[in-house]
């Protein structure tokens, strides 16, 4: 993690604001979003608010706890019905008054959803929140910021957390997500039990969802696994459980490790000699672990959703996608 270390000090030592040192910690409503990538994405403005101080508590998806593990970051995890996520925030929000009595007189929520329903959760809770400017929600929110088009997510959610602190400064090359020790010990001890070492390919095959009506999924991926498991590098892939039988069915070839939580999964990217995948949010964790990353992607506009870091190589092409043998002469290249 030296690269995430370097740039994230030089970019606190260019900030522009008030002085961080010397400031009392501060309690910080944080609302992710509710997807692995655009979570992993808003990881670099979450370092940004604690490094100026802020203690944060988020709010999302049960599995934003196993993915924030590492970075000793509480989640709670956000119900379904209104009532109950009002009930929830002000709960949070007691809790977060008996830690600063100053709690209330100052902005102490952030909304990286553009959802009006996420606003409208912490206005109904009494939190002075902030947010982007979007669909009318403005006077749900304390302040509203713009959100800028055909920009990067990962320097939209930066720019965001910037405004709310008040300062200038860029985003880090690197996300820097911090793998912990017992998320390593886990991964080893799944490659161990299957007798996987050092050197395997781990692949992202599943993309749910489209992009302007177009399937983001590389039509060429079974294929792609099928030559590259005749090669000397084991193939594995992490499938979720809604992939569980897809796997089975399209992927033989491959090491299938079913159940694997996303802290473990982000020590098997940090192990792989590389990692490919298709416009997915695994994607966007093996680059923010620092993994060797091929990004295969045909409609995506990379300028908002590449993966984000100097580990990344992609290649798009689109509407003709790279060939599973183009990728696979890549992905040799790659593994040297």
């Amino acid at each position: 993690m030296a690269l995430w270390a370097d740039s994230r000090s030089e970019q606190l030592a260019h900030a522009k604001g008030p002085p961080i040192q010397g400031r009392a910690v501060r309690p910080l409503i944080v609302r992710l979003r509710n997807f692995v990538g655009d979570a992993v994405l808003g990881v670099p403005a979450l370092h940004l608010l604690q490094d100026h101080g802020y203690q944060l508590q988020l709010v999302g998806k049960g599995w934003a706890r196993d993915l924030f593990a590492a970075e000793g970051w509480p989640v709670a995890v956000r119900p379904k019905r209104l009532a109950d996520r009002v009930r929830q925030l002000r709960v949070l929000r007691r809790q977060a008054r008996a830690a600063d009595a100053g709690f209330d007189r100052r902005p102490n929520a952030l909304v990286l959803p553009w959802a009006i329903s996420a606003a409208l959760d912490m206005r109904l809770a009494g939190l002075h929140a902030e947010g982007y400017a979007y669909e009318g929600r403005s006077w749900l929110l304390r302040r509203s910021h713009p959100m800028q088009r055909g920009t990067h997510a990962l320097r939209n959610y930066w720019d965001l957390a910037c405004r709310f602190l008040g300062v200038e400064a860029p985003p880090p090359a690197a996300i820097g997500l911090a793998v912990g020790p017992a998320q390593q010990e886990a991964a080893e001890r799944l490659l161990r039990q299957h007798g996987v070492g050092s050197q395997f390919v781990l692949v992202c095959p599943f993309a749910s969802g489209t992009t302007q009506f177009v399937d983001k999924s590389w039509p060429e991926f079974p294929e792609f696994v099928r030559r590259l498991s005749r090669c000397s590098y084991p193939v594995v892939i992490c499938p979720g459980p809604t992939e569980w039988e897809g796997a089975r069915q399209l992927y033989p070839d491959a090491l299938r490790l079913e159940g694997v939580g996303l802290g473990a999964y982000s020590a098997l990217m940090q192990r792989a000699a590389l990692v490919v995948a298709n416009d997915t949010g695994p994607a966007h964790l093996a680059a923010a672990v620092g993994a060797p990353l091929l990004s295969v992607l045909g409609p995506t506009d990379v300028q908002q959703w590449a993966p984000w870091g100097p580990t990344v190589e992609v290649m798009q092409r689109h509407p003709q996608w790279f060939s599973a043998e183009e990728v696979l002469q890549r992905s040799v290249q790659r593994l040297g």
